[in-house]
């Protein structure tokens, strides 16, 4: 265990592991440009293409050297996954007791994540189609004893999620994730301004992702379940129409500017 911590530490403390994190964040960067993108022209109208990840893989495979960057995107969020990962185990050392295993905890979800995300980019690069199970994987769920309850449980879980992140944007907390250049300068508060307003719409995107699962299971119907394309389709719904949808798809966009920032400020130490 020593060995592995001690080659974990090498590997994380190196100057090529480094580049390839800030990679990953630039990937990830582009990928919520695109989903906003996607968002908007929704809001605007057009609905051929899908508000998601995958949608905006698949969009980037149409672009020119599509396939070639879609490589890099997903060689830079296996790096941000095995980032996640090595924080997840022997990560913040700085934080006690609870907070440190709700900071593991948050690492380990977030290396799921990424990894997911690198998967589907090396899929579609390869030309496979990344189909969503989310309508089955609900169902399934649902034929469990407690089945109801579990999908419940995930949304509530969604939508705690979602908070956090509205929460995190509104009290700035996303800023110790950058080191102190980040808001020095003339640009210090474009960033801050980025981040929170990123912040807030991924939360509100989140929460009515959760809110379906918590209305599938409540309706014990679970086509009411859906990921981000779904949530969004949703928020178009609304009283407010497009104009909240406009809103959200520019705050996503605003959050991918943000990753932007954050790869070239981000304090890469465990």
């Amino acid at each position: 265990m020593a060995q592995a911590r001690s080659t974990a530490e090498q590997v994380n403390n190196s100057k090529w592991f480094d580049v390839l994190v800030r990679v990953g964040l630039v990937s990830y960067g582009i990928v919520h440009l695109l989903i906003g993108w996607l968002a908007l022209q929704l809001a605007l109208g057009d609905s051929s293409g899908s508000a998601s990840q995958q949608g905006a893989l698949r969009q980037l495979a149409q672009e020119p050297y599509g396939e070639v960057l879609l490589w890099l995107i997903a060689l830079g969020l296996l790096a941000l996954a095995v980032w996640k990962a090595i924080e997840a185990i022997w990560g913040h050392q700085s934080q006690d007791g609870s907070k440190r295993t709700l900071k593991r905890m948050g690492s380990a979800g977030k290396t799921i994540l990424y990894l997911l995300l690198a998967v589907s980019a090396a899929k579609t690069a390869m030309g496979q189609q990344s189909k969503s199970s989310q309508d089955s994987t609900t169902s399934k769920l649902m034929d469990l004893p407690f089945g109801r309850f579990l999908v419940l449980a995930v949304g509530l879980a969604i939508i705690g999620v979602g908070v956090a992140l509205i929460l995190k944007g509104v009290k700035k907390k996303f800023l110790r994730d950058l080191d102190s250049r980040a808001t020095s300068g003339s640009t210090g508060s474009v960033i801050e301004k980025l981040g929170q307003v990123g912040y807030i719409a991924k939360g509100v995107s989140l929460g009515t992702v959760g809110g379906l699962f918590v209305w599938a299971a409540w309706t014990y119907d679970a086509d009411k379940a859906g990921g981000l394309d779904v949530a969004l389709h949703t928020l178009l719904g609304t009283g407010l129409g497009p104009w909240l949808l406009v809103l959200v798809a520019l705050g996503i966009i605003c959050f991918g500017a943000y990753c932007f920032a954050r790869a070239k400020y981000a304090d890469t130490q465990t």
